[in-house]
C-alpha cells in the first residue's frame, strides 16, 4: 500500500467512525444552557481528549496485545465485528450502542461538564475509533505511514472540532434528511472496512497456520 493510499484510508476510516456528524445532536442536547462560546470550549477540550487518547492508542495498543497475549488476527477480527456492528446501525441512520448508550447520553444532560465525558470518551473516541486506531497502527509498515497515521488523528480530531463549532454556533443548517443521508453512505464505507479488515485477518491467520515452522 502506497502512503497516499494509506493516508486516504486512514483519513476515510477514522472520520466514518469517530462520526463529528452524528455527534452534533447529542452535544446540543447535552448543552441546552449553554452559550455558544461555552459550547465552542467544550468541544475543544472534547476534541484534544480524543486526539489524545487515540494518540496513545497509536503508539501502545499493540504493546498491550503482546503483553496480554493476544495475536493481531484475533483483535482484527473482533474489531472488525465491532465496526461492522456500528456500520449497520450507521445503514439504518442510528447512532450506535457501541459508541455510547442511551444511559450515558441521558446522564451528559445532568453534568456541568460534559467534554471528557462523555463527549469525548466514548461519543468521539470510543471502543469503534480505538479498534480502527490500532487496526491502522498495524498496516503502518514503516516510519512514514506511522507518522502520516498520527497526522490523520490530529486532522480528524480537528475536523471534529470544527464540525461541533459550527453546530455550536447555530443548527439551522442542519437539515435532518441530509445528515441521514449521509449517515448511511458512511455506513456503508464503514462496512466496507470493516468487511476489509476481516478479510486481511483471515488471510494473515491462513498464512501463518500453512507456513512451515522455521528450525
Amino acid at each position: 500500500m502506497s502512503l497516499s493510499e494509506y493516508i486516504l484510508l486512514a483519513l476515510g476510516s477514522l472520520f466514518v467512525i469517530v462520526d463529528p456528524l452524528a455527534t452534533m445532536p447529542a452535544f446540543l442536547a447535552m448543552t441546552p444552557n449553554d452559550t455558544p462560546e461555552q459550547r465552542i470550549r467544550t468541544a475543544r477540550l472534547a476534541c484534544c481528549v480524543t486526539a489524545g487518547v487515540l494518540l496513545a492508542f497509536s503508539v501502545a495498543g499493540q504493546l498491550v496485545f503482546k503483553v496480554m497475549g493476544i495475536t493481531m488476527p484475533a483483535f482484527e477480527i473482533a474489531a472488525s465485528i465491532v465496526l461492522l456492528l456500528v456500520a449497520l446501525d450507521m445503514l439504518r441512520a442510528q447512532r450506535s450502542r457501541v459508541q455510547e448508550t442511551h444511559e450515558e447520553t441521558k446522564a451528559g444532560t445532568e453534568k456541568t461538564d460534559i467534554a471528557i465525558t462523555p463527549l469525548a470518551i466514548p461519543m468521539l473516541a470510543g471502543p469503534g475509533a480505538i479498534s480502527t486506531t490500532i487496526l491502522l497502527q498495524n498496516e503502518a509498515h514503516d516510519v512514514p505511514q506511522h507518522i502520516a497515521l498520527y497526522g490523520c488523528i490530529l486532522t480528524v480530531s480537528l475536523a471534529s472540532y470544527l464540525v461541533l463549532r459550527i453546530a455550536a454556533r447555530g443548527t439551522r443548517w442542519l437539515n435532518p434528511i441530509a445528515m441521514s443521508i449521509a449517515t448511511r453512505i458512511m455506513g456503508l464505507l464503514l462496512a466496507s472496512v470493516a468487511v476489509q479488515f476481516m478479510l486481511n485477518a483471515i488471510k494473515a491467520f491462513h498464512t501463518d497456520l500453512i507456513s512451515p515452522p522455521i528450525m
